[in-house]
């Protein structure tokens, strides 16, 4: 795994920790439980870089979310809540 989230509960933005070995790009979207995209990030991360944050997350109504993660070839999915 390349990527830990540091909850999976969020309330305005999420905190990323990122493995980065090397210089690259990566993806994130977030989509709403009924599949629509609600955020897209795209981030150039330099080699050993370890934390984001994804910040604008506020507007987002409250539920229940997928993240899917994209650096190079590695993929990832995951579940999150948003909270009051």
């Amino acid at each position: 795994m390349f990527l830990k989230i540091k909850s999976s509960n969020f309330i305005d933005r999420l905190s990323l920790e990122i493995n980065q070995t090397q210089k690259s790009l990566l993806k994130a979207v977030l989509k709403d439980d009924s599949g629509a995209i609600c955020s897209i990030m795209q981030k150039e991360l330099d080699f050993g870089q370890q934390f984001l944050n994804w910040e604008g997350l506020d507007e987002l109504p409250y539920g229940v979310y997928s993240l899917e993660v994209s650096q190079g070839a590695d993929e990832m999915k995951m579940r999150l809540v948003k909270r009051i």
